[in-house]
């Protein structure tokens, strides 16, 4: 949430500049992430003046240009060349001088000393549209004649300069969400921490009294457990109109467009109490508001335009014949204010926020109003913040105050009791705060303190202190206004014995990822929530398997994952936008899947979930250099990564088995392990890669990580002293059917004689001329050594005998010569 220094100042007197402000906040709880500048005209007009145009004459060497001379209060007149048809001698304008910034949007260029068609130009004399306070460029501006001259222009045009605090609000600090609320902790803070003087003033509304009784509203409400206050009046004979300059600059500031007069007021009540205001015309109102739930089966238009199907928990606004307004969520189609309202009538009320929850999350509507409601704002402000918007609404857009205030608040909620024990506090805190310092702190939050003596405080909590309910949550209040830093550390450290399972999982997933990241990979985290879009189209994936959102807060994130490949697809698609054509990523990310066969009730009967491991790659495998070969991306480069990977946790290549191909490939391999799926890698269709907007080539693998850390487990690393005895290679060059693969060489190979045979490479694939079509030849070399003794060549021989032999039964393999 953004808060303006400015503003703040309205109601905090105190010494503390921006920076030490922004500290002291972060201290206090209320996390400062940001800071920003915020000026009502891009630039605050820096470098530019008030000028006189002394004498003005025709270019020599262009006809459309003006030599003038410029007085803008200095030593000199300026020389500046003006294009502008309008120009004259004796106008008063505003000189951008040499340094000055024009902006166009966020782009801008710096105004120099230069010479235009000859003739030097020292500065520029500025249209509308070239200063950001208009959009006319017919002429340049000329100010009236008895504007001084030499006055800087962010003074003539009273240009607004403020600093943002973007602040990170906890669900604990609803009563922060507000400058009010801030203001008060601040106050709190300066005031116990002994920072300055300090004083605060909130905004006077004790002038508020009806101008007549000519526009009354009868308010009636039905469900007070979903709105045990509501509060309204009505004003008449306003014009609706825009907002004036300073109410304007303070929504912008904070983020929010201005839109009228009426609007905006309603907004900054909001941002300055925390208390949501809805203004409705008083033509739909037609003098009837019933607060009460929709009816079964109805239907609302929003101000949206959307039409929306409502449920029996919504909360609606109703005037005598229909609704108005989804309650503390969204208006209504019909009664929103408009350029042709003349009379309204303002609601201020207090929702219970599990209702306005529901809501919200039901119609996917966040508002700024819901999202207050929801953590709960104070019962007690509504009337207060009534009043103000109603004085501001008649200062503003002009008109009267038409009828009393309607105060429906059949049971006042009450000021929480807590008995709070010295000791306790003590105790928690693991150190001792002086007493008169903690009565001290809350009182300054505003706090009630009923009674005190020697052992502790009875205390009244006030309804805007919404999370604060227990003796651990004052405690809390207590510290962060005396300080977090001043209790001091004991020298004392406890800990305990945490069992964890061999293998130590974070282990593995660090030596894997940090073999990954060491080869040029990049690790990824992506959304476990996903578009249903992706799961749709049943050539791929189960449409019925996919787990749905009951209240998703898109439809782009409607379901749980069944893959990791749309968020790596995702995650491409935003580099290649962005000129990055080659990249390696990695992710660690669980998967999950509704089990359309379980008839059961039970959670982890109902659904399954597993942790997968994802590698996807495109584009180059190294950047350009002139020493480098341009290779690209491919199945054998992220095949080599994974059998290493696999290598690496402890899996025996022999008893890989393949595995139907996954419909995501176009090409690849897939391995089951002990007969149950491991992995599976290859080039993801084209289809796939173009739901994300990608028409490069693609290569993903997708390793099971759950079932590859039980592999891990059974792996046990042992020492065996390298051998004396030297190894043999012998190669053989094999024709075979383009199904068979190297892994099915491989294993027959292993079985002619496993203790013999080290290792088996595949170093050379051809297909062409000389080779019969649908066959392939493999060129592979088979490592031998006996750890015993030194093979002689008639061992040697023989295995190899046997090894063709073997291959050419198994595999209809025929050795070429």
């Amino acid at each position: 949430m953004k808060i303006s220094y400015n503003w703040l100042t309205d109601y905090l007197k105190c010494s503390l500049d921006v920076n030490a402000i922004a500290l002291l906040l972060t201290d206090i709880g209320l996390e400062v992430e940001a800071i920003e500048k915020y000026e009502s005209v891009k630039g605050g007009l820096q470098g530019f003046v008030t000028g006189k145009v002394i004498t003005r004459e025709q270019h020599p060497n262009a006809d459309k240009l003006s030599k003038t001379t410029v007085d803008v209060g200095g030593e000199r007149l300026l020389d500046i060349v003006c294009g502008a048809p309008n120009v004259a001698s004796g106008q008063k304008v505003i000189v951008a001088l040499e340094g000055a910034m024009i902006y166009k949007g966020d782009e801008g260029f710096k105004i120099g000393k230069s010479k235009i068609r000859g003739e030097v130009s020292e500065g520029m004399i500025c249209a509308e549209d070239e200063l950001g306070i208009g959009e006319s460029h017919e002429g340049i501006l000329v100010l009236p004649e008895d504007t001084m001259i030499g006055l800087p222009a962010s003074d003539y045009f009273s240009i607004v300069n403020d600093t943002m605090f973007e602040i990170g609000i906890t669900p604990n600090h609803a009563d922060a969400l507000s400058h009010i609320g801030v203001a008060r902790d601040l106050a709190a803070a300066i005031k116990v921490r002994k920072l300055g003087e300090v004083s605060v003033q909130w905004p006077d509304v004790l002038a508020f009294k009806p101008d007549n009784n000519n526009l009354p509203v009868k308010i009636s409400v039905e469900d007070n457990n979903a709105c045990p206050r509501y509060s309204g009046v009505t004003v008449s004979g306003i014009t609706v109109e825009p907002s004036p300059e300073w109410l304007q600059n303070r929504l912008k500031a904070i983020g929010i467009r201005p839109i009228n007069n009426v609007v905006d007021i309603s907004n900054y009540i909001l941002f300055e109490y925390g208390q949501p205001i809805h203004t409705f015309d008083a033509k739909a109102v037609d003098g009837r508001v019933i607060v009460k739930k929709a009816a079964p089966g109805s239907k609302f238009v929003t101000l949206d335009h959307v039409e929306r199907n409502l449920s029996p928990n919504d909360l609606l606004i109703n005037n005598a014949s229909e609704p108005m307004c989804l309650a503390g969520v969204f208006g209504g189609e019909k009664s929103g204010v408009t350029n042709q309202t003349t009379s309204v009538f303002i609601e201020s009320a207090y929702f219970e926020p599990v209702t306005i929850r529901k809501t919200s999350k039901l119609h996917s509507l966040k508002t700024d109003a819901s999202f207050r409601f929801e953590r709960g704002t104070d019962p007690e402000v509504t009337v207060i913040a009534l009043k103000r918007a109603a004085m501001m609404i008649k200062e503003v857009a002009g008109g009267m105050i038409s009828s009393d205030i309607v105060d429906i608040y059949p049971s006042p909620v009450s000021y929480a009791e807590l008995e709070l024990k010295y000791s306790a506090i003590d105790k928690l805190i693991g150190e001792q705060i002086p007493h008169e310092t903690i009565v001290e702190i809350i009182d300054a939050l505003e706090i009630k303190i009923k009674r005190q003596d020697d052992t502790g405080l009875l205390i009244a909590i006030p309804p805007f202190k919404v999370d604060v309910k227990t003796t651990s949550d004052i405690v809390e209040e207590i510290l962060r206004i005396y300080g977090y830093n001043k209790i001091e550390s004991g020298l004392q450290m406890r800990s305990s014995i945490s069992y964890s399972t061999k293998p130590d999982q974070e282990m593995l997933y660090n030596r894997i990822a940090d073999y990954l990241v060491s080869n040029n990979f990049n690790e990824i985290l992506t959304n476990s929530l996903s578009s249903s879009a992706y799961y749709n189209d049943e050539r791929w994936f189960q449409p019925a398997e996919s787990v749905a959102i009951l209240n998703p807060l898109s439809k782009e994130l409607d379901v749980m994952r069944q893959s990791l490949l749309f968020g790596g697809l995702e995650s491409i698609a935003y580099n290649v936008n962005r000129k990055q054509q080659n990249l390696k990523f990695f992710e660690f990310g669980t998967v999950y899947k509704l089990n359309t066969q379980s008839k059961s009730e039970k959670v982890t009967d109902k659904f399954n979930e597993k942790k997968l491991l994802s590698i996807i790659a495109t584009g180059k495998v190294n950047s350009e250099h002139w020493n480098r070969e341009d290779k690209l991306v491919d199945f054998y480069f992220i095949n080599g990564y994974v059998f290493n990977i696999l290598k690496m946790m402890g899996v025996n290549s022999a008893n890989l088995t393949t595995n139907d191909l996954p419909l995501i490939y176009s090409v690849g391999q897939s391995f089951r392990y002990n007969n149950k799926p491991l992995y599976s890698v290859g080039i993801v269709k084209p289809e796939l890669a173009a739901k994300a907007g990608i028409s490069q080539e693609i290569v993903a693998a997708s390793i099971e990580w759950d079932y590859l850390v039980s592999i891990a487990r059974q792996y046990k690393v042992s020492y065996k002293e390298v051998s004396r005895f030297p190894e043999v290679r012998r190669d053989l060059a094999l024709v075979l059917e383009k199904e068979v693969t190297y892994t099915e060489i491989e294993k027959v190979a292993l079985k002619v004689n496993k203790h013999l045979l080290k290792r088996v490479n595949l170093f050379d694939v051809y297909e062409g001329e000389k080779i019969e079509a649908g066959k392939k030849s493999y060129a592979v070399s088979f490592i031998l050594q006996d750890e015993s003794k030194t093979l002689t060549d008639k061992e040697i021989d023989n295995f190899m005998s046997k090894l063709a032999k073997a291959l050419e039964q198994e595999l209809g393999a025929r050795i070429r010569k």
